[in-house]
């Protein structure tokens, strides 16, 4: 697993507001589904791209065939795809980098491409790779460990990153 400082992944989750999915499920079992619900109930706005599912509804969130329907603005590119599309979805990304306000692209778990990420990087995006940003905001919000669980400790300070309720502080 790429390697990112706990500052680095607290900045973009504090930063970022809406989130472009790429591979959104309308499969309640399948994990972009369960990511996404509760990315909206944590307060982003998430816009599901699916080609096949273009025109539906996710969640309640109208859902897009490519990154060049959605009208924006995007903070985060979440690449819920295999490694081979990434780069594809990268030069869309880069493409729509400006008229979107892109900054990051966010690979998912089990989601590595040096070829992606260089793309990227060269074209001035913040990169995160093999991260879920669903269980880092989890994490960090103290509702899960790194184990995946509930630390069951019982303590009466508040995470700094996230306000009352684990919402984002975001101001």
């Amino acid at each position: 697993m790429p390697s990112y400082p706990d500052n680095l992944i607290k900045s973009i989750l504090r930063s970022t507001r809406t989130i472009a999915m790429v591979g959104a499920s309308g499969n309640e079992m399948r994990p972009s589904y369960f990511a996404m619900k509760y990315l909206l109930d944590k307060g982003f706005l998430v816009d599901p791209i699916n080609p096949t599912l273009a025109g539906k509804e996710i969640l309640g969130r109208k859902v897009y065939a490519s990154l060049a329907e959605v009208p924006g603005p995007i903070d985060m590119v979440d690449i819920f795809r295999g490694a081979d599309a990434a780069p594809g979805i990268v030069q869309e990304a880069i493409v729509e980098k400006n008229r979107l306000a892109i900054k990051v692209i966010w690979m998912q778990l089990g989601v590595i491409s040096e070829v992606a990420a260089t793309l990227a990087e060269a074209a001035g995006f913040t990169v995160i790779m093999d991260r879920c940003p669903k269980i880092e905001h989890g994490r960090f919000s103290g509702e899960i460990s790194w184990m995946g669980v509930n630390r069951r400790v019982i303590d009466n300070r508040k995470p700094a990153l996230f306000g009352k309720g684990g919402s984002l502080n975001r101001g």
